[in-house]
């Protein structure tokens, strides 16, 4: 049998372990790519290292998410990042270039290469071949060492792609209907694989689309072919010379196979509050809208924008709507700017944000109270917009401004009517605008050497966990629902991103919207246990969803299942991922019981401990599914314990 696309890139990236599905596996990492409101963990974590210069062949921080300086904080991590980039050889894109993913793939990507990404939309990158990976800033931190990065071997799933998007219709609505049929946790340990002649119609930011949003499924990653939709993407940024030719070969075989006819596809929107919630837009009973925002990585492509602008042409924002845009990148704002789309929108009455992250991750633009507002952006969890009371619905560009239009949900077929053909000429540009100004190289080693690493006053240490202990007494400080996201752990807003490289401050705020006592309780108990439902700490790869509760003594987390960027957070950062082996013993725990773990330290290589409820006076028993090398470094008390001693090897 032939290879898949996700195979040839592992097995050349390949340095040991086993290949089979759910096995361990340790591959080199080519390139890694960190945004502003994770960062400064990452780069402390390097620091603590102690290597002079990373060891990828390209590193970028990018100063993208949190632009709106609240206060000294966000600027002074902005100066950090900056000045530690340049000690350790990491290229910098400067506030106002663009979105971390939308700007790598432009100006970085190559088919074939291995990227791993402090963000969970770092699969943005499959769009032109690269099998890019969201993980934690911890593992961004040890991939820049050149240390082998552990990865369980997924399954490879083939989407075949047949027909063609109709007009109205967008790349989002073949992530929606993949969302409605797998769920926000059906791509657990999986990689989808697009392919057939209706991926060869899809153009690489209509692709990138698709892959963006896969991290919603719960997936490892998601990739498309390196073929001519890619050499004319890179042709077109003025890389013809990072073009390599990806595909698969015609017989390679797969675990699991789904068919997808995009010709049969009209708008979809997820509904609140999760983005697997998919139903036919035209069947959604029609609500009254506050506030539309176009934006975010996952849709503002040239072409996006300029199709939410044919829509609007001609025509108005309704009275009761503010409509917002916030581009991905100043390249796609310029050559909008070029085109006159940008004067259409504002023509229209639409607001023009700062190039940036935004709203999508709930910097500004915060729906009213029990607002409702429609995106284009990838997540509609409950208080991802800032706010817990709003409902937040997802679409594509097209029904956004169609909604903005006419008040209500809308497509913009009911806006335009036979109109609606034209928007099938609207392509991207055939040459981009390059100017990569915004763009600071590394420094040469002999003059980083030179360089002052500069901290602001709120730049604080890095938590590292204790090492475990044979006997674990501790009692529930929480016991979450279903579907706990890491914005419920460690919330999203201008003011909040701002404290996050400040883990004594961040941790007074640790589930602030979902169990407002939390933080004050966990740290008067001193050490505790959280207890959770199904997909404990989904959506955000942030890892402060993990270092704030280590650093308020939390050092177990019990779950029915664990989402798997957050349970490599927890490895790293020295809480311990149990699962129930029997799900129903999780109706029998309450907060506030006490729970008792013996022999602790031996049963844990067994990948199998037995909790006793002290309280209630039962037992139960809890599997691990941890690779051996995640057993390691949880023994040895987290990741940057472990990472130091085989530095150390070397």
């Amino acid at each position: 049998m032939g290879k898949s696309l996700t195979r040839k890139i592992l097995e050349s990236h390949f340095v040991s372990g086993s290949m089979e599905p759910g096995n361990e596996v340790f591959v080199k990492v080519d390139q890694t790519l960190t945004h502003d409101i994770n960062a400064v963990m990452t780069y402390l974590a390097f620091e603590a290292v102690g290597l002079p210069r990373v060891r990828t062949e390209c590193s970028v921080s990018y100063l993208d998410h949190n632009l709106l300086y609240v206060n000294n904080m966000t600027p002074d991590d902005h100066i950090y990042l900056q000045s530690a980039a340049k000690k350790f050889g990491v290229w910098v894109s400067r506030p106002g270039n663009g979105v971390c993913h939308t700007v790598h793939v432009a100006r970085f990507g190559k088919p074939g290469k291995l990227s791993m990404g402090g963000d969970s939309h770092t699969p943005h990158g499959g769009a032109i071949g690269m099998l890019c990976i969201g993980v934690g800033g911890m593992d961004v931190a040890t991939a820049m060492t050149g240390v082998p990065m552990r990865l369980k071997m997924p399954k490879i799933v083939k989407v075949n792609l047949t027909g063609r998007l109709a007009p109205g219709v967008n790349a989002k609505e073949v992530i929606l209907e993949m969302l409605r049929r797998e769920s926000v946790k059906g791509g657990l340990g999986k990689v989808y694989e697009y392919v057939g002649p209706g991926a060869a119609t899809l153009e690489v930011p209509q692709r990138a689309t698709i892959a963006n949003m896969g991290a919603e499924m719960g997936a490892t990653t998601s990739i498309f072919p390196a073929d001519e939709q890619v050499r004319r993407f890179l042709t077109a940024q003025g890389r013809p010379q990072d073009y390599v030719e990806l595909l698969p070969d015609a017989d390679a075989a797969y675990d699991e196979v789904i068919e997808l006819n995009m010709s049969e596809l009209k708008p979809l929107m997820a509904c609140p509050h999760l983005p697997d919630n998919v139903k036919p837009l035209t069947e959604v009973p029609k609500k009254k809208v506050q506030q539309v925002f176009i934006g975010s990585c996952t849709n503002t492509s040239y072409a996006d924008v300029a199709k939410a602008a044919a829509v609007f042409r001609g025509r108005h924002v309704h009275e009761d709507v503010q409509c917002t845009l916030g581009i991905a990148s100043r390249q796609t704002y310029r050559e909008l700017l070029r085109d006159g789309w940008l004067d259409t929108l504002v023509e229209a009455g639409v607001r023009i944000l700062e190039i940036a992250c935004g709203p999508c991750c709930a910097i500004g633009q915060t729906p009213p109270t029990n607002g409702v507002a429609v995106r284009t952006s990838n997540r509609n969890f409950k208080g991802r917009s800032g706010n817990p009371t709003a409902e937040i619905y997802l679409v594509s560009p097209e029904s956004a401004a169609a909604t903005a239009v006419m008040g209500t949900f809308a497509t913009a077929e009911e806006v335009m009517g036979d109109e609606i053909a034209k928007l099938a000429e609207i392509r991207e540009p055939a040459a981009y605008i390059v100017d990569d100004s915004m763009l600071i190289p590394p420094l040469p080693p002999e003059e980083a050497e030179k360089i002052e690493i500069t901290r602001g006053p709120n730049i604080k240490f890095l938590p590292v966990p204790d090492v475990p202990e044979q006997v674990l007494e501790a009692p529930v400080s929480l016991k979450t629902l279903d579907n706990v996201s890491t914005d419920d752990i460690t919330p999203a807003s201008a003011e909040f991103s701002s404290m996050r490289s400040n883990i004594p401050l961040m941790s007074q705020y640790c589930y602030h919207r979902y169990a407002p006592d939390f933080a004050a309780r966990a740290k008067a108990l001193g050490r505790s246990i959280i207890v959770g439902g199904e997909n404990y700490g989904q959506g955000s790869s942030r890892e402060h969803a993990a270092i704030n509760p280590m650093f308020l003594g939390v050092k177990c987390v019990i779950a029915k299942s664990i989402a798997r960027i957050h349970k490599g957070n927890l490895v790293n950062h020295g809480i311990i991922p149990m699962l129930f082996a029997d799900p129903s013993a999780y109706d029998s725990i309450e907060q506030g019981d006490e729970l008792r773990i013996e022999q602790l330290l031996d049963q844990i290589p067994t990948r199998r401990v037995t909790v006793k409820n002290v309280t209630k006076h039962f037992e139960f028993e809890t599997v691990l599914d941890l690779t051996d090398n995640e057993i390691e470094v949880v023994l040895a008390g987290g990741q940057l314990r472990y990472l130091k001693k085989q530095l150390e090897q070397q």
